[in-house]
This record gives C-alpha cells, sequence and structure tokens, in this order.
C-alpha cells in the first residue's frame, strides 16, 4: 500500500461516526443447573466504553425482574453467551454468527445460544 494510501485510509477512520466503535455487553441471570430457555438476561449496545455499555446491560438485565445479573461479555461488534445446564460459553467478533460460534465452542456440548446480539440490532 502507498503512502497516499494509507494516508487516505487513516483520514477515512478518523472521519467515521463514533457509532462505528461503540461497545455493547451483555448480562446474564442463571444458575448451574438451570434450563437455558429459562435464563434470564439483558443487553445494551451503542455506548463510548465498555464499562458503560456493561453498567447498562445489568440495568436492562434487572428491569427483567432478574435479581443476581452479572456482566458476561463486553464487545465493540457483536457478542454471545451460550449456556447448558452445567456449562457456559461466551463470544464475540465482527458478526453475530461469528460471535455464536466461539459462545458454542467455548461452551461445549448441549449448549444453545441463550442471546447474541450486535451494535446494529
Amino acid at each position: 500500500m502507498r503512502i497516499s494510501s494509507r494516508l487516505t485510509a487513516a483520514a477515512a477512520l478518523v472521519c467515521l461516526p463514533a457509532m462505528a466503535f461503540a461497545a455493547g455487553a451483555i448480562a446474564v441471570d442463571d444458575q448451574e443447573g438451570q434450563n437455558p430457555a429459562d435464563i434470564g438476561w439483558g443487553y445494551s449496545t451503542g455506548h463510548d466504553t465498555r464499562d458503560e455499555a456493561g453498567r447498562a446491560a445489568l440495568r436492562e438485565c434487572r428491569k427483567h425482574g432478574n435479581k443476581n445479573c452479572k456482566v458476561v461479555v463486553r464487545f465493540d461488534s457483536c457478542g454471545a453467551y451460550a449456556a447448558s445446564r452445567k456449562h457456559y460459553g461466551i463470544g464475540w467478533g465482527s458478526s453475530k454468527a461469528a460471535a455464536q460460534r466461539i459462545a458454542l465452542r467455548e461452551c461445549g456440548e448441549n449448549c444453545q445460544i441463550v442471546g447474541a446480539v450486535c451494535e446494529d440490532d
């Protein structure tokens, strides 16, 4: 890549709207032995920092009546949470499918996606 092309690419990154680099998070309220379909969760996207996203995801999780919410994944593009009755996995990536694949792989056998979200959802 030539220097002029690099400068053009760098200038384009600087000019992108702040939303292009926004942070998101997923919070869940789960217990070992719980059916994954019954796990409470909440998410939030579009924040300046991952910490802000985590606080907002906790609020959303609790807003739905969940008492023991915890942030399980913070992300810049997409995030996912998978669970079975004994295991869980988290994933993040540039697409929902990528985040889900990672979460399922990390979780192991008999897992299902509990929640997955991207910044543009």
